[in-house]
């Protein structure tokens, strides 16, 4: 009989061996990305100290997401969180996909992100 794979366990366990190489730093933070089925979230993160630096998600009362698609959505929440970013003087992340295949709304994010002015 066939075990039915749980896809957001794969994902963790995918996450977890990124996460092995991939930290930020104080200079360059970690831009994570959380998407669940309704909402997408980002955070920029100083691994070293163990803080959020600034963070957007699809819930913040800037984002208008009426009438938008979910890819729409996410591509204002990178810009949010991009210009979050640059009130914090950062300029360049290392992007974490949080174990998601980089296409679709992620993508939508990093883009953005980089429309708003990081460098990744």
């Amino acid at each position: 009989m066939f075990k039915k794979s749980n896809k957001n366990a794969d994902r963790k366990a995918k996450h977890d061996r990124i996460r092995n190489s991939l930290s930020g730093t104080k200079e360059q933070p970690r831009l994570n990305v959380y998407r669940s089925t309704t909402h997408i979230y980002a955070q920029i993160i100083d691994d070293e100290a163990g803080k959020t630096l600034c963070s957007a998600s699809s819930l913040d009362k800037e984002i208008k997401i009426e009438g938008k698609t979910k890819s729409e959505v996410a591509f204002e929440v990178g810009k949010l969180v991009g210009s979050r970013a640059k009130k914090l003087k950062i300029k360049k992340v290392v992007f974490d996909r949080g174990g998601y295949i980089y296409t679709g709304r992620v993508q939508k994010l990093a883009e953005g992100a980089r429309d708003a002015g990081l460098e990744f």
